[in-house]
């Protein structure tokens, strides 16, 4: 194939400028204070890499204008926000308002939003995350709350030149499919929704809007058709819901990632064939850098990926691109850009540079 879209996930916590990330993060610089003090457990293991760019605020233009620069000189032309909706606002779009939309040079690349519309608990939380889970803020909205997103999305973002389309619809990503049909109230009513925003898309000009699955493990969790009886496996889940495409969020949804990365990607391979066997839709094959969130806890998490330099990354490039041209799709999900306390980032470090962006520059980019 010509082109190759490769959409690198955006976790947009690397600011302090959202107030309620004080509630996690109190030093004012969100999660990267959990990267900045990060320390030895008490089994010896340390979690310790630094940014290359230093602890920046990802909210503010002039950063994200250099990460534009970057991005795009290796490859990476589309960035996916994780976006949010708690209590009735949106929670952490300082990044991509603020920063990316503000961006002089925003127009060198596009960009879509998955709604991350899982609960939220003390996770984020260094001080708590070992020991206490208490429920913050839920994910799953009414009708009336989707209805005052749904017209956020398309006035704040899709109607922009640069949002990232699929066959003229602006795309938009759902992660937790029990939390976005629950909280509608059921499949029938989510339907309706999706259709919805659908029509209101069209009014705005746009050809609909392009709706993405993302894919966990591929179990079903207590979901039953229009006609009440349970749905057995995920793809009719897809096809009821009326989504266009799946792609995944992280290899961790997807295998075993507490080991060697090539033993993994000896898994999603074949995993790659069989989503798109299974859904009826357009699968948008997914990679990871690799797993270790032992910087979010005091104490060690035993779950880690191992020999997952860039060397070993690109041979996982290599192989999607190979899936890429056998099945004519050009969009590939990269967890992540940024996600640093799950230790699957493209952002240079201290310990490999700009190691993982050579990586899909070498790969995806022909030479001049």
């Amino acid at each position: 194939m010509e082109k190759y879209d490769i959409a690198a996930y955006v976790w947009p916590s690397y600011t302090g400028d959202e107030s309620r990330t004080r509630i996690f993060w109190p030093e004012g610089i969100g999660e990267w204070q959990t990267v900045k003090n990060s320390s030895p457990k008490s089994n010896g293991y340390h979690w310790n890499r630094k940014p290359l760019w230093g602890y920046v605020n990802e909210a503010d233009p002039f950063v994200m204008a250099g990460q534009i620069e970057a991005a795009t000189a290796h490859g990476v032309n589309v960035f996916i926000y994780d976006w949010y909706w708690y209590d009735g606002r949106p929670f952490l779009e300082n990044c991509l308002n603020d920063g990316f939309l503000k961006a002089p040079n925003n127009h060198k690349m596009k960009f879509y939003i998955m709604w991350a519309n899982h609960d939220v608990n003390h996770g984020w939380d260094k001080r708590l995350s070992d020991s206490v889970q208490d429920l913050i803020w839920h994910g799953a909205v009414s009708r009336e709350q989707f209805e005052i997103i749904g017209k956020r999305w398309i006035e704040k973002y899709f109607t922009r030149p640069n949002y990232y389309c699929i066959d003229g619809k602006p795309v938009v990503s759902i992660y937790d499919i029990n939390n976005f049909v629950q909280g509608l109230g059921g499949i029938a009513l989510a339907v309706d929704a999706m259709q919805w925003l659908d029509r209101k898309a069209k009014k705005a000009g746009l050809a609909g809007v392009h709706y993405q699955f993302i894919r966990w493990d591929g179990n079903i969790r207590d979901q039953s058709g229009f006609d009440g009886k349970r749905i057995d496996n995920e793809s009719e889940l897809v096809r009821l819901l009326g989504f266009h495409s799946v792609t995944n969020y992280q290899f961790a949804h997807m295998t075993n990632v507490n080991r060697d990365f090539l033993d993994i990607l000896e898994d999603i391979k074949p995993l790659w064939e069989k989503i798109r066997d299974e859904y009826g839709v357009t699968y948008y094959p997914h990679v990871s850098i690799g797993w270790d969130n032992n910087p979010r806890y005091q104490n060690f998490i035993p779950n880690i990926t191992t020999n997952n330099g860039p060397e070993n990354f690109k041979k996982c490039l290599v192989a999607v691109k190979e899936f890429c041209d056998r099945n004519n799709v050009n969009l590939i999900t990269v967890n992540s850009w940024n996600e640093w306390t799950e230790t699957s980032y493209l952002e240079p470090d201290d310990l490999y540079g700009y190691g993982y962006l050579e990586a899909i520059r070498d790969v995806f980019c022909k030479e001049e």
